[in-house]
């Protein structure tokens, strides 16, 4: 097990400058989500961590040591990527092993290894399957095997999920969470699924840009996000903002984030909408609405309420409380 420290990482393509100086203590055993949508930077930071790729300035360390001229194979690090990254003509058990053997580990501590890890793992009957025999869910547990053989400081994994259907998805994210805590690791985890982050995560970086907007535990981000970008991307449906010119008390050139169930809809409120269509999913509903100057905002509700009728005019309101304030810059300004 390690801790990791990312002090001022930086990293320029040429005159592109793609990370803007993070800054993260990862402690011992910490599961840290680095989560942001297509092209924010959360890939190249964790292949920075690796070794993948060179850091411009700054300094990565593990366990206290300057790692940014390591190789990736001296860095103690275990990585699991999004293709699952097998060897085709190899059984399961040799590429669990493959590393071992490159590092000339005995035979009896490779199969030693190999076998507590398939245990672990419930890929005891298919040692001796290839790759193409297995299931997606399969093929991703024997590159999480191939890791953990090596008995890593740290663990990696570049969106690992991302490959597999919605159901599969479900059952890996609680096996690997449930992994990373028998195993006491520490653990790096990259998607762009919002919903991963939250539930995976001890604490989570919200990248933005090649910033990282916030880093915090994922309930504590999700009530208290410090911009309109991180309220917007952490949440689904994802918060409604206003424009401050629209609420009565609130000055333009201010924006007002509130999520879609702290809105209520009624008779009486500090906005009218019309009702532009309703999506009934089950337990709950999602009233969307159109406002004066046709932006639109969304409603949560339990099913148990009316469903408003598409068309029907509706009085939109929220408590003081619930409501997130944001400056143009989208930085949250304070009550």
């Amino acid at each position: 097990m390690a801790t990791v420290t990312l002090q001022n990482v930086r990293k320029s393509f040429g005159k592109t400058e793609v990370i803007h100086g993070v800054d993260l203590d990862i402690a011992d055993g910490e599961f840290i989500v680095i989560v942001g949508p297509s092209g924010c930077g959360k890939s190249t930071l964790l292949r920075m961590v690796a070794g993948l790729e060179t850091i411009t300035s700054g300094e990565v360390r593990i366990n206290g040591n300057v790692v940014n001229d390591q190789e990736p194979m001296e860095r103690d690090i275990a990585m699991v990527f999004q293709n699952y990254a097998l060897y085709p003509h190899m059984s399961v058990f040799d590429n669990m092993a493959y590393g071992l053997k490159i590092a000339k580990v005995a035979r009896s501590e490779i199969e030693h290894r190999v076998a507590a890890a398939a245990k672990l793992l419930q890929l005891e009957p298919y040692l001796r399957r290839k790759p193409r025999e297995l299931s997606g869910g399969q093929r991703q547990r024997v590159a999480m095997g191939r890791a953990i053989v090596r008995k890593p400081a740290v663990f990696l994994f570049d969106e690992p999920l991302s490959n597999l259907d919605a159901k599969l998805r479900v059952q890996m994210r609680l096996e690997i969470k449930a992994l990373q805590r028998e195993l006491g690791v520490t653990a790096l985890y990259v998607t762009h699924d919002q919903v991963e982050a939250m539930t995976l995560a001890d604490r989570m970086v919200v990248m933005n840009g090649g910033v990282a907007d916030q880093i915090g535990k994922p309930l504590d981000v999700y009530a208290n996000p410090q911009t309109a970008f991180v309220a917007g991307f952490i949440g689904s449906p994802p918060t409604n903002f206003l424009d401050g010119g629209l609420v009565p008390g609130l000055s333009a050139g201010t924006r007002l984030g509130i999520r879609p169930e702290h809105l209520s809809l009624g008779k009486e409120g500090r906005l009218q909408a019309t009702v532009a269509y309703t999506e009934a999913l089950g337990a709950e509903t999602l009233i969307h609405c159109r406002l004066s100057d046709g932006s639109q905002i969304t409603a949560r509700q339990d099913a148990a309420h009316p469903i408003p009728a598409e068309g029907d005019g509706i009085a939109v309101d929220w408590t003081d409380g619930d409501a997130m304030l944001f400056d143009a810059k989208g930085r949250r300004i304070k009550k």
